[in-house]
């Protein structure tokens, strides 16, 4: 008995050091995509604006415009749901969970965490897929490739996994239970 105790605490201690490196990588990644979102909404406020006041004033648009409008919004998207998710910004029912002994609730919240990497894993990878697929496509007006907007699906589903694999160590652990308390 006295063999398994040991085992099992030296694997306790190793998940607790993975969960602590996970959680200071997402820390870092996500101050970068914060700044990345706020760039982002900057170049939208800034630039439809500027696109009314071409259309309705002067009589015509810059070409680049809508395009570098609508990068920008996927771009905000992906990050701002990556950036948002460890502070439970996300949409979830927790009637079932909360009405549960709080094994069982850890159980489904685990099991709601393998679900939600599963299918991040799937826009990660297919997500990755397409932007190779139109690295050689080029946007019309702003004339870059078209990988570009389409990498913001890969990216942004990866750090969403990233904030999921910590949110769910951290419920194995019970270090937190939802993202409210962190």
């Amino acid at each position: 008995m006295g063999r398994f105790t040991a085992v099992w605490q030296e694997g306790a201690v190793l998940l607790i050091s993975v969960l602590n490196i996970l959680r200071m990588l997402n820390k870092n990644l996500l101050r970068v995509a914060g700044w990345g979102v706020v760039l982002g909404m900057a170049a939208i406020s800034i630039v439809i604006p500027y696109e009314v006041f071409g259309r309705y004033f002067l009589g015509s648009m810059p070409p680049w415009s809508g395009e570098l409008t609508t990068f920008s919004l996927v771009w905000v998207t992906m990050l701002g749901a990556a950036v948002g998710l460890p502070r439970g910004y996300q949409i979830g029912m927790t009637s079932l969970v909360d009405k549960l002994p709080p094994g069982a609730g850890r159980a489904v919240k685990v099991l709601g965490y393998a679900v939600s990497m599963v299918i991040l894993s799937v826009l990660v990878i297919y997500g990755f897929d397409q932007t190779l697929l139109n690295i050689n496509q080029i946007s019309s007006a702003m004339q870059i490739s078209m990988a570009l907007p389409y990498l913001a699906i890969p990216v942004g589903s990866f750090l969403m996994w990233l904030v999921t694999l910590e949110q769910a160590l951290d419920v194995l652990t019970g270090n937190r239970l939802s993202p409210q308390e962190s």
